[in-house]
């Protein structure tokens, strides 16, 4: 079970994901097979081909666009005077930036921060610097990590670690049992 749920999840995600797709570009792979000549055996998956073919070309020629200086100028003005009005826009944005690594993922910096500005630490993971050299963590609850807190802190109580965010999700679930790592990736910084 361990091999396979994985592969059929896998399989139905996929599964899921191109038949949205096919869903959406239904009407543009339909006026394709009524205007051009096809095989009828294979229309619609050459007609979903082309759609798809030209979507993507669209995309492209977008960013070759955006890249221009005038491209931009024409792209931020039409995003500051009416897509950032949209509700939703922003928070579709940053996690499509973030999907597509433009920006840092929120849980991909682990750390132990100092919340009470004493000798005590958490694990932590850092979710957002900011300008003014505050950094906010959000510190996980033991043994379920969906839930806990989130502290806006001074850069000098924040101790990234070189840690993977497995290990220290793995600290947290098993409730701080299997710590090591993240006291012993700490420990240089404490002791130069």
């Amino acid at each position: 079970m361990i091999v396979i749920l994985p592969t059929i999840i896998l399989g139905f995600a996929f599964k899921w994901l191109f038949g949205m797709v096919g869903n959406g570009i239904k009407p543009l792979t339909d006026l394709v097979v009524n205007t051009m000549t096809l095989p009828d055996r294979f229309d619609q998956p050459i007609a979903t081909a082309i759609v798809l073919s030209v979507i993507v070309l669209g995309c492209f020629f977008v960013g070759l666009l955006v890249r221009t200086r005038m491209g931009q100028w024409i792209y931020h003005s039409f995003e500051n005077s009416v897509l950032s009005k949209a509700p939703g826009y922003k928070m579709v944005k940053e996690t499509v930036n973030q999907f597509l690594g433009k920006k840092e993922s929120p849980f991909s910096s682990v750390a132990l921060v100092q919340v009470f500005e004493n000798d005590m630490m958490m694990t932590g993971f850092i979710t957002d610097r900011h300008d003014n050299g505050m950094v906010t963590v959000f510190v996980p609850t033991g043994p379920n990590p969906t839930s806990g807190f989130i502290y806006h802190l001074k850069a000098e109580f924040v101790h990234p670690v070189e840690v993977s965010v497995e290990d220290a999700m793995r600290s947290v679930i098993s409730c701080g049992a299997g710590s090591e790592k993240l006291i012993r990736a700490l420990q240089p910084k404490i002791n130069p």
